[in-house]
């Protein structure tokens, strides 16, 4: 890969296959061959990857993932300097969507240097297309908080949000995530569990939130999981009685939250002062 005409270096940014192989693009494998340095998030995996596509590295590379980005990247922008081409690869998808590469390409560009990229596969936009839920407008949010509590507090604050939800989420926490999903969303929102794209053990389960809790709970998904979750409905014209946010507050209980966070998610939904619904659920 041939330097800038003035010699200087550049960044780019190579999107590496989510599981299946043939999905590695030419420019994937012309990077990897002529690449000066590859920060890679794994370096095992890339040289499995390198094996795998029949290309042979003659680049530098180096470890570069969430515990050592922050020591890493000064040395890479002087490998930048010194007219280095710098390829950065993760496990799988595109460098910077929730994994490591933003932090490189932040301090490349403030150093004057270009960055550009290769672009390959994206499980956020994969499990988009196959979820069967509208793609036209949806909101990327990455991993939830790993604690209950704000994980929680993060879903209350995502409630009301009218467009398509996509979220990573871990396999020890997927059952959790869907309960608090069910209880702060609603069990009747449709959504639907991307597990292990492209892989040979690909699967999609579709159905209400409630229908996949219940399911995670009995069979737990392994894997690489993406979670597709639908936007809010439009909020209605006229605001429900008292009796019937009653009966939504009481609907939010009785799917986990407690009274507190479900008179929060009720409010959020109907676009109501907290306090306000508080007063209705205890007059």
């Amino acid at each position: 890969m041939a330097r800038d005409e003035d010699g200087s270096g550049r960044v780019v940014l190579a999107g590496a296959p989510l599981g299946n192989i043939g999905d590695a693009s030419a420019r994937l494998r012309e990077v990897l061959a002529s690449a000066d340095v590859i920060a890679a998030e794994d370096t095992r995996r890339l040289n499995r990857l390198a094996r795998d596509l029949g290309v042979t590295v003659r680049g530098r590379i180096v470890s570069y993932f969430e515990g050592n980005d922050e020591r890493r990247t000064p040395e890479l922008v002087e490998a930048l300097a010194a007219g280095a081409v710098v390829a950065v690869v993760t496990d799988g998808g595109m460098p910077s969507v929730s994994d490591p590469g933003y932090r490189l390409v932040r301090a490349a560009l403030d150093a004057g240097f270009p960055v550009t990229a290769a672009p390959g596969p994206s499980a956020v936009t994969t499990a988009l297309a196959l979820s069967g839920l509208p793609s036209d407008r949806f909101v990327f949010e990455g991993f939830l908080p790993r604690t209950g509590s704000g994980r929680r507090s993060r879903l209350r604050e995502l409630a009301a949000e009218p467009r398509t939800l996509v979220f990573f989420e871990a396999p020890h926490r997927i059952v959790g995530a869907l309960a608090d999903l069910a209880a702060t969303f609603g069990a009747d929102r449709p959504g639907a569990i991307c597990r292990e794209l492209t892989k040979t053990y690909e699967e999609i389960r579709r159905g209400t939130l409630g229908e996949l809790a219940e399911q995670a709970a009995t069979n737990e998904p392994r894997g690489e999981i993406t979670l597709v979750v639908a936007g809010a409905p439009v909020v209605p014209a006229t605001v429900p009685d008292d009796e019937e946010l009653r009966a939504a507050v009481a609907g939010r209980e009785g799917a986990g939250l407690s009274r507190r966070d479900a008179i929060q998610a009720v409010a959020d939904e109907y676009g109501l002062k907290k306090r306000d619904v508080y007063n209705i659920v205890h007059s």
